[in-house]
This record gives C-alpha cells, sequence and structure tokens, in this order.
C-alpha cells in the first residue's frame, strides 16, 4: 500500500494506516493544507471548484475534502462527477480561486489522489507546491470560527458548458463531422468518461456504441489506455464495423484512438495527428514532454514550425507552452493542451479536433496513421527498492552514457542518433519508468539492454 505527497498532489491508495495510505486523516490534512496555503495568497474570500471521476471512494473523499474546506472559512463549489479538464475550465467560469480534482488518472480503483489547481484552473506551480507542503508538514491550520463558515453549491452544467466551449471553436467543425455519419465505439472504463464522451459525441451528430461507460469506478480492465488494456475495444470496434474506436482513462485527460480495423492508433499518435491538424491552420510551435515520440518533432519540422520538449508533467509543458507560444502541445500520453480553449489536457476536445480532421480529409484512421514516421516505443516500470539511492542511479546510467547526448532536466534521457532512452523517477508511483523509443523493436531492445545492464552494475555496487 502506497502514500505519495509532493509538490503535485497527495496519491494513495484507499485504506490502511495513517500516513502510509490515503486514508481520511491524510485526505483532511492535505485539503486542510491547501486551503490554507490557498487562503494565505489572497486578500479576498476564498470559492473553490470540487469535481472527481467515478471511484468508488471517491463520494467518501470529496465529502471530506469539501467538509474541511467549509471549515477554513471556504465556499465550495460541487460539481461532482466530471472530467479533470472540466474542473479546470470551471475553476475559470465560476471566477474561483482554486480546484481540486479527485482522481488518481490511471491508477487502478484501490487509487485516490488530490490535484490541485490555481485560479488559472491550471496546475498549481512547483513554488506554489512547496509553500503548500510547509503548511502540511507545520500543521498550520487556521480553521474558522462558526460565524466564518464556508458554504457548499452545487452546479450542474459545467460539462455542458465545456462542451459548448469545444463546439464554438473555429477548428471543431460540427457540419463536416455530422456529414461524415461516423459509426464510433467507446471504452469509458466505468468511469467520467463514459459520461461526458458520449454526450459529446451526441452533440457531434456521432452514432456512437458505448463499452464500459456505467460510472460506478469498477473498472472493468487495468484503466491505462495502452493496447493490451483495449481489447474489449477492439472486438466492438470490428463487431459494429466501426469507423473508430476511442478510449480515455478515469478523469477523461489521456486520449487514444483505435482504428476501423481494431488496429490501436497509438496514444503517442494523438498529439501528433492534432498538431498535424491544427498547424494546417495555425503556424505556431509545438511542446511536447522529453518522454514523447519523435513524431512530433518530424511533424514540426513538416510544417516548418519550432518544436520544443518539457519536463514530464502538465504543469512543465504549460509552462513551455507559454514561453514560446505554442499553438498546440500536450504529453505523449494521449494528452492534448489547446490553449485557444485552455491550458490543460483535455480528451474531449481532442476528439473534436481528431473527428473533424478526419471529416474533412475524407480519410480512414488507418491512412491517416500511414502519414507520419513510424516509431515503435517502448515502456517499461522498474520497480524501486527502498535501498536504492534513485538519484545516484540515474546519475550512474548519465555518466554510463556520457559519450551520447544527455539530458538531465528530468531524469535520464540519452539520445542516439536513431533512437532515444528516457528514464525518471515517477511522481503518482514508486517506480522508475523507462521509456525507449526507435524504428524497429531489434534497435529499442539493444538499448534497453545497455540500460538495464547499467543499472545492474549499479545494484551491485551498493
Amino acid at each position: 500500500m502506497t502514500l505519495i505527497a509532493s509538490v503535485s498532489g497527495i496519491r494513495g491508495t484507499i485504506g490502511g494506516e495513517v500516513k502510509t495510505n490515503l486514508t481520511p486523516v491524510d485526505v483532511v490534512a492535505f485539503a486542510a493544507a491547501y486551503g490554507s496555503w490557498l487562503t494565505s495568497t489572497t486578500n479576498t474570500a476564498c470559492t473553490v471548484v470540487v469535481g472527481r471521476d467515478a471511484r468508488i471512494s471517491g463520494p467518501m473523499v470529496q465529502q471530506l475534502v469539501q467538509q474541511t474546506l467549509i471549515g477554513l472559512g471556504i465556499n465550495v463549489i460541487d460539481v461532482g462527477l466530471s472530467t479533470t479538464p472540466t474542473v479546470e475550465m470551471e475553476v475559470v467560469r465560476q471566477h474561483a480561486q482554486g480546484g481540486i480534482i479527485l482522481t488518481a488518472s490511471h491508477n487502478p480503483k484501490q487509487w485516490n489522489a488530490l490535484k490541485l489547481l490555481n485560479s488559472k484552473g491550471e496546475f498549481i506551480s512547483s513554488d506554489d507546491g512547496k509553500a503548500l507542503m510547509q503548511h502540511l508538514e507545520a500543521q498550520s491550520y487556521d480553521f474558522a470560527s462558526v460565524d466564518d463558515l464556508g458554504t457548499i453549491s452545487t452546479v450542474d452544467d459545467a460539462l455542458e458548458a465545456h462542451i459548448d466551449a469545444i463546439l464554438a471553436l473555429d477548428l471543431v467543425d460540427v457540419d463536416a463531422i455530422q456529414a461524415a455519419q461516423f459509426s464510433v465505439v467507446v471504452d469509458g472504463v466505468n468511469s467520467s468518461g463514459g459520461v461526458a464522451v458520449p454526450m459529446l459525441l451526441d452533440r457531434l451528430g456521432v452514432k456512437t456504441t458505448k463499452i464500459h461507460c456505467t460510472p460506478n469506478g469498477d473498472f472493468p480492465h487495468n484503466p491505462e489506455p495502452l493496447k493490451e488494456h483495449l481489447t474489449d475495444l477492439t472486438t466492438a470496434v470490428l463487431d459494429n464495423n466501426a469507423a473508430v474506436g476511442i478510449a480515455v482513462d478515469p478523469d477523461v485527460d489521456r486520449l487514444v484512438f483505435m482504428d476501423e480495423n481494431g488496429v490501436l492508433f497509438g496514444e503517442e499518435y494523438t498529439l501528433v495527428a492534432c498538431s498535424d491538424y491544427v498547424l494546417a491552420h495555425q503556424k505556431s510551435a509545438v511542446v511536447s514532454n522529453l518522454s514523447s515520440s519523435r513524431a512530433l518533432a518530424d511533424l514540426a519540422q513538416h510544417h516548418g514550425v519550432d518544436y520544443h520538449a518539457s519536463a514530464v508533467g502538465e504543469v512543465h509543458v504549460v509552462e513551455k507552452m507559454k514561453a514560446v507560444n505554442a499553438v498546440i502541445g500536450g504529453e505523449g500520453n494521449g494528452g492534448i493542451i489547446l490553449p485557444e480553449l485552455h491550458y490543460g489536457r483535455d480528451a474531449l476536445v481532442g476528439i473534436a479536433l481528431f473527428l473533424s480532421f478526419l471529416a474533412k480529409e475524407a480519410v480512414t484512421v488507418s491512412n491517416l496513421k500511414k502519414r507520419y514516421s513510424n516509431y515503435v516505443m517502448a515502456k517499461k516500470k522498474i520497480q524501486l527498492s527502498e535501498a536504492w539511492d534513485t538519484d545516484a542511479l540515474l546519475a550512474a546510467v548519465a555518466d554510463t552514457f556520457k559519450n551520447e547526448r544527455v539530458t538531465t532536466i528530468d531524469g535520464v534521457k540519452i539520445d542516439f542518433d536513431d533512437a532515444w532512452i528516457h528514464l525518471r523517477k515517477s511522481n503518482t508511483e514508486p517506480i522508475i519508468r523507462l521509456y525507449a523509443e526507435a524504428s524497429d523493436d531489434q534497435r529499442i531492445d539493444a538499448q534497453v539492454d545497455k540500460i538495464e545492464k547499467a543499472i545492474a552494475a549499479f545494484v551491485a555496487s551498493t
């Protein structure tokens, strides 16, 4: 069982011991730290938007968070079952000072988390997170007197407002999508996407078949939208002769498509395809993180625009996008960020852009994929041992490959002429993530073997 508290939020498994798992005591302490930090940064009364995915623990955690916030004198806007991008946009729409999304993203159902937003509906910065952690460590909470308690109000049109904003975008061609008469299968992993995605598709005039769209939090498969977890989607696409398959994670900020043959388009190519569509209309820089496919850099070169890489994490991608005035960006895990809508990963806007692209190009998903660089990517998890000094391990790997192009702004990334490997400590699990990309599996296997030997040598020396 696990509890991970960091500047980006708190995440853990439900139940067990305090400070070891995500217990009610830990939820209250972290919510109090966030609320105390937030009130210390403003001279006005604070309002916080709170929403959740469909996890079984969601209602319990939401009650704990909201009651803690009103105990601090903070007013709460409860949007209930929602998506991460919807809550982000609702913070702005409600002129709130902050927001909390209760979701552990792609983690299994025993996990939950608090994701923290600022007044822009964006994830709080590293500096703000450090200030929050000081409140948590010092337990410096100043609760309100009985006459100054906050209030809770509910909003039931947040998702509709989010979809309205997407449909109002110039790049979203509703008429073209309706005329294309797409047949689509949606896997909502029994969470918020089972409600949000069909609602969007209905507004776009798309014939939709739903699988795993009951928002009860009982995930029918591992909720990370990877090939090995989406066999039911493959079957449903083929059985229904669908043009597109769509899968999202539980909080709807990651997105992957499947072609008409039941073959995964690839989560790395979600950003590539959406960027291709946007760049055809608006020429500007694009951004992804260090662990994302080179296919986006290749696409940027094709369109004659600059490509930039950031550290992993939405907040870092957003910072880089603002710095270079990027028209689109995101992460290779299927996260699309369109600044014209908001600075947050958003599967719903990704769906609308992708379907607009397909409709206007009159092309199948499989043929669209053929337009892009054909890379193979491997993603592995290396379980951490308490005996390891992770920073020292990563430094040892960097030293082993010092004659290659090495980047250390976020873990260690080694760029070879025809491949790259990136290792970094996860912010959400007690693991090291290993990403590798090359033109074929054999080249990846050869580079990963070198990395694993370097890690084995480090472990043997400690």
